[in-house]
């Protein structure tokens, strides 16, 4: 049994001195659709910027940096007619796409060419429900048709989610992330009445793990019967569970009959918050009235998770040395080691090396 100290961590984030404290070209999780209509707009702050979101009267999303170019003040004070964004200090519009349509002051003598003048805009794109704003750097920035696309669920497309929640983390988006791979803590953390009531009985549990793109895979196996919940998806459910930066968790379960994704986003606030949002996908019909339900169970097992985090601050606002195990912590190592992959691999210009190996880990809990 080894043990890892909090270097492996430090030498990752130092590689990001010169980049900036967050992984770049990649996709965040802004919103869900839901929470925009036609013709309005949301303010937002992701990676430590001011974002507007907003959808468009024919529908198209988008994202402006929330800062007007000529004097400062946040776009979002402004109007939105569905088209144009209006700025409230000196009425300065401007489109979807960033591009200034009009300066109110301007005579017509002075010729100003107000092409020249834009507010930057990000990359936008809704899929499944969920608003994705990419964060691009240098080329990829300014090139929106060249870029993958945003993440997505299997088997659910053109669907929204039937549950979405959010809870905003007082911590980075590492520790946030070490949270979701984090395979032993279910059984201290998540204790309730009406789920696990202790720790006091742990099981020993043996996974297998492949690499996949820009992270790794818990590789697809069978749920033990006893967990009943299960049982709506049909006989012999399985589940598989994939990783992968920046901080992305989708689960798959399925059963000879149903299936039911969990997708899970964290997005950085700034580099002392982060923001982490859950969607649930089910194919089963009659669950629809359940919605309310599932969704209040959903939101009690992330609060279970935001309190242990709201405790954890108090410790590590010490800086104490920290420790990662094997194998219980295996999959916090190679978080750690994609990043710095990551980012050797954009200074190099050249392609992700995935630096996880097929391996079986072993654990209680």
């Amino acid at each position: 049994m080894t043990a890892l100290t909090t270097a492996a961590f430090e030498n990752a984030r130092a590689e990001q001195a010169e980049t900036g404290p967050f992984l770049r070209d990649l996709w965040y999780y802004a919103a869900p659709g839901a929470v925009l209509k036609h013709g309005t707009t949301k303010p937002v702050q992701m990676l430590g910027e001011p974002i507007l979101l907003g959808r468009a009267a024919d529908g198209a999303v988008f994202a402006l940096r929330d800062i007007c170019p000529h004097r400062g003040i946040p776009l979002r004070y402004g109007r939105f007619d569905g088209r144009e964004v209006e700025c409230c200090y000196h009425g300065w519009r401007f489109d979807t796409s960033g591009q200034c349509t009009a300066i109110p002051s301007l005579m017509p003598e002075q010729g100003f060419d107000i092409s020249r003048i834009k507010c930057r805009s990000y990359p936008c794109r809704e899929a499944q429900g969920n608003i994705w704003v990419y964060f691009g750097r240098g080329r990829r920035a300014t090139q929106p048709d060249a870029l993958p696309l945003p993440p997505q669920v299997a088997g659910f497309d053109g669907l929204r989610p039937q549950v979405y929640i959010h809870e905003p983390f007082p911590c980075d988006a590492d520790h946030a992330a070490f949270g979701l791979m984090d395979p032993t803590h279910a059984a201290f953390v998540h204790t309730s009445r009406w789920w696990k009531r202790s720790a006091r009985t742990l099981r020993p549990k043996e996974k297998s793990f492949e690499p996949a793109p820009l992270g790794w895979r818990m590789t697809r196996h069978r749920l033990p019967p006893e967990n009943r919940a299960y049982r709506i998806l049909g006989r012999n459910v399985t589940t598989e569970i994939t990783y992968s930066l920046p901080g992305i968790r989708i689960e798959r379960i399925e059963g000879e009959r149903h299936r039911a994704v969990s997708l899970t986003a964290i997005t950085p606030v700034n580099e002392r918050e982060t923001e982490v949002h859950q969607c649930l996908y089910w194919s089963v019909p009659w669950m629809a009235p359940l919605r309310p339900l599932a969704k209040r169970l959903a939101r009690i097992f992330l609060n279970q998770d935001k309190r242990v985090v709201v405790l954890q601050q108090e410790g590590l606002a010490h800086d104490p040395t920290l420790m990662l195990i094997d194998d219980a912590d295996t999959q916090a190592k190679w978080f750690a080691r994609c990043k710095r992959e990551y980012l050797r691999a954009q200074a190099d210009d050249r392609p992700f090396q995935n630096p996880v190996k097929p391996c079986t880990l072993r654990w209680h809990s």
